[in-house]
């Protein structure tokens, strides 16, 4: 049984349209007229217990909504959803003890106190009895390292250095589910670093079921096997990552170094580039493997190194975003 199932949930929001100028202003005070936007569209999906999966899609695609839902916050206008047994909205005393939540751009810090007073605020709020709440914000300090910091007004903190004591504010009463809606937007390399091994960390040990919305691909590949996309509010593709990566980039590109000339016709072999220290070949790996591509130059030139450029999941996710038009 899954252990969050979404059945065809929608989402539409009424929204007030408004004209420009005085003249139109004054009118709506007596006639206002609405839009309805549909922001989900009979969204399904279920993932198990223990899963990490990437919610992903461009700005306006629903991910957010999907995610406020999820975590309760908003109420579907259609459909039906269980997370952990329970229904998000309806059940919400109870759940909220389940989940944890991190929006990149939105803080449940006190900006002017302590991460710490913080902390201990949440404590209070989520009933945790104290032996259990100091062992857990005692490990979550020397994971996220954030033992000199834990004790500065969070307004001095660097955007990094707040958004781990985010994560772990979210993780006190150690939920068994974790929302991470663009947890590393803005970070510098060494902060995306530490925030996705600890995620990785976390999944490994707790079993944490964990959600991410993220722009930022290398999240994506780092922390998920499986990808949902999401456009115009209906889900496109629900899958394997690397099966994606295999059915969407065909070529490859292969350097290599050496003194020998290459000059080769092989079928698969798009492209052959001399440079500075050999060649730049582009090889089609629907009619030739790699390990068949260096069985068969092995063969015909000396190699001194050789180099195969990892695959671009920014040009991957593009080219779905084009092949389904959103």
């Amino acid at each position: 049984m899954s252990y969050i199932k979404v059945d065809q949930i929608s989402k539409t929001f009424k929204v007030a349209k408004k004209k420009s100028g005085l003249k139109e202003a004054f009118k709506s005070f007596f006639k206002r007229e609405y839009l309805y936007v549909e922001a989900i569209k009979e969204a399904s999906f279920e993932i198990n217990k223990g899963e990490i999966v990437a919610y992903i899609g461009p700005n306006g695609a629903g991910k957010s909504t999907t995610i406020k839902i999820l975590s309760g916050i908003l109420v579907p206008s259609s459909g039906k959803c269980k997370v952990a047994g329970m229904i998000p909205w309806k059940d919400r005393k109870e759940y909220v003890k389940k989940i944890g939540v991190v929006f990149g751009q939105r803080s449940q810090l006190w900006w002017d106190i302590p991460a710490e007073d913080t902390f201990d605020l949440l404590r209070d709020i989520y009933d945790i009895p104290n032996n259990q709440y100091q062992i857990t914000k005692n490990n979550l300090i020397e994971k996220l390292n954030l033992k000199d910091i834990i004790n500065i007004p969070v307004r001095q903190l660097s955007l990094g250095q707040r958004m781990r004591c985010e994560i772990a504010a979210s993780l006190l009463h150690e939920p068994e589910i974790l929302f991470l809606d663009e947890p590393t937007i803005g970070l510098d390399a060494i902060s995306k670093q530490v925030v996705r091994d600890f995620i990785k960390k976390l999944n490994k040990e707790k079993n944490t079921t964990i959600i991410l919305t993220s722009h930022d691909m290398s999240d994506v590949t780092t922390l998920a096997k499986r990808i949902i996309l999401i456009g115009k509010g209906k889900v496109l593709y629900d899958g394997n990552l690397q099966k994606l990566k295999n059915n969407y980039i065909k070529e490859k590109t292969i350097n290599i170094e050496t003194n020998d000339k290459i000059n080769t016709k092989k079928k698969g072999i798009k492209k052959v580039t001399k440079t500075k220290k050999g060649y730049e070949l582009v090889i089609n790996q629907d009619e030739i493997t790699i390990n068949q591509f260096i069985n068969y130059i092995t063969d015909k030139v000396t190699i001194s190194n050789i180099d195969i450029e990892e695959d671009n999941i920014d040009n991957l996710i593009v080219k779905l975003y084009q092949d389904y038009n959103i």
